[in-house]
């Protein structure tokens, strides 16, 4: 099938990030699929810990918890990406939003599953760890050009003397921002003054992604040296510089400053485009990319696989027209 759908469409693979999670997820998958059942067991035997029976179970207050989120949705992303390649579906680019981009490359072999679950629980442990609780947050900005949010970052990390700046460019009309509790709520303060559409303060357990992270960053970077990394087997597109990254020495480097750095998602989706991907599958739990990509190109297709139906869904969508 792949020959077949391949020469007809230039397929991007696109992993989610923390946020997507949800009790149940990964258990169809498990229960119909032997290639899926493979993978939960090597992430259990991994980590130590059955992240199987939480990603089906819960309790959803332990799910959320970032050490455990992170190797959950990869562990998900990465069962749904092995079941599409028994399907004769593999990607020719990817892309990962923040911890999807571990996924991204587990399924380009730049990094061993085992490996890559182990770094993603350890990440999850430092980011935590990083801020204590309550000092940092984040927000979402509705409706306001990034460039003008950036600014005004800027001005209220002068007014509280802290850190807030943009952390995830998701779409032309979706910023997040991250910093020090107090200069992220004047940031979205000013950013409604300003004429944003909504402001959310997000019920995050951390400031992810600015320089309050740099703690985490220093203690990842130590972890990731004594992991493998090889030279991607397709591109893999990364969030700090939004450029395909295509050697494995140069990967480890990105992953750190990742921690700290801003998600540049819109830059990302028009560089894979760029590289003439023409079907998107957001591989993993939920929709928010697909979500996120009708924000930046409505004329893309865009599906998504977390479970048997939208596994048969993406395949029809990819069988050639008669």
């Amino acid at each position: 099938m792949s020959d077949q759908t391949n020469s007809t469409h230039k397929i991007a693979f696109l992993f989610p990030g923390q946020g997507s999670q949800s009790v149940g997820m990964g258990r169809d998958l498990y229960e119909n699929f032997p290639e899926a059942k493979r993978v939960f067991d090597e992430a259990d035997a991994a980590l130590g810990f059955s992240i199987r029976d939480l990603c089906f179970n819960g309790p959803e207050e332990k799910l959320k918890q970032t050490e455990f989120t992170q190797p959950a949705i990869l562990t998900v992303s990465v069962v749904a990406a092995r079941v599409l390649a028994s399907k004769g579906i593999t990607p020719q680019i990817v892309a990962g939003h923040s911890l999807g981009e571990y996924s991204a490359h587990v399924v380009a072999g730049t990094i061993s599953f085992a490996d890559a679950v182990r770094s993603v629980h350890a990440r999850g442990q430092f980011m935590q760890s990083a801020v204590p609780q309550g000092q940092g947050t984040m927000a979402a900005i509705l409706g306001l050009p990034a460039d003008r949010i950036a600014d005004l970052c800027a001005q209220a990390s002068d007014e509280k003397s802290a850190v807030v700046a943009p952390a995830n460019l998701n779409s032309p009309d979706q910023t997040v921002i991250s910093g020090a509790t107090a200069a992220v709520e004047c940031a979205a303060e000013l950013c409604k003054e300003a004429g944003a559409k909504r402001t959310v303060i997000l019920p995050v357990s951390a400031p992810f992604h600015c320089s309050m992270m740099e703690p985490a960053a220093e203690k990842l970077a130590s972890t990731l040296e004594a992991v493998t990394l090889n030279d991607p087997s397709v591109p893999v597109a990364c969030n700090v510089d939004a450029r395909l990254m295509q050697r494995g020495t140069e990967i480890r480097d990105t992953l750190v400053r990742q921690v700290t750095g801003s998600v540049r998602w819109v830059e990302d989706i028009e560089l894979l485009k760029r590289e003439g991907a023409n079907l998107f599958i957001e591989v993993g739990p939920g929709k928010v990319l697909c979500g996120l990509m009708r924000q930046i190109d409505r004329e893309q297709k865009c599906v998504n696989v977390e479970d048997s139906a939208s596994l048969e869904k993406t395949l029809a969508a990819l069988a050639p027209q008669a």
